[in-house]
């Protein structure tokens, strides 16, 4: 019923940025909430930034003044900016969308390294 995709993963150096953008598909976009996860080897999920249907953000304290999360309703996409890059950003980054009274979603997530 729901499909979410990531994008906009890679390589970079320490320093650098990347934005990842997640389209969904298939769901009523504008009245749910989004939000970026990310998850390392060994380590458990964890949130890293989260956008409600008002706008409304909040980010984990590790990301806070270097990533921005936003979304553009009409393309049903959410986006996460991440700017000055560190090496324990590494990890596989996923989106997911939050819904009232009805089952989450989970895209496949895509890969961030960054190399100091």
């Amino acid at each position: 019923q729901v499909r979410l995709v990531e994008s906009g993963g890679g390589w970079v150096q320490a320093g650098g940025s990347l934005r990842l953008s997640c389209v969904a598909s298939g769901s009523s976009f504008s009245i749910n909430h989004m939000g970026w996860y990310r998850q390392a080897p060994g380590k458990q999920r964890e949130l890293v930034a989260g956008i409600t249907s008002g706008g409304s953000t909040n980010y984990a304290d590790s990301v806070k003044g270097r990533f921005t999360i936003s979304r553009d309703n009409a393309k049903k996409m959410v986006y996460l900016q991440m700017n000055s890059l560190r090496p324990e950003d590494t990890a596989h980054y996923y989106c997911k969308m939050t819904r009232l009274g009805a089952t989450d979603y989970w895209g496949q997530g895509t890969q961030v390294t960054v190399s100091s």
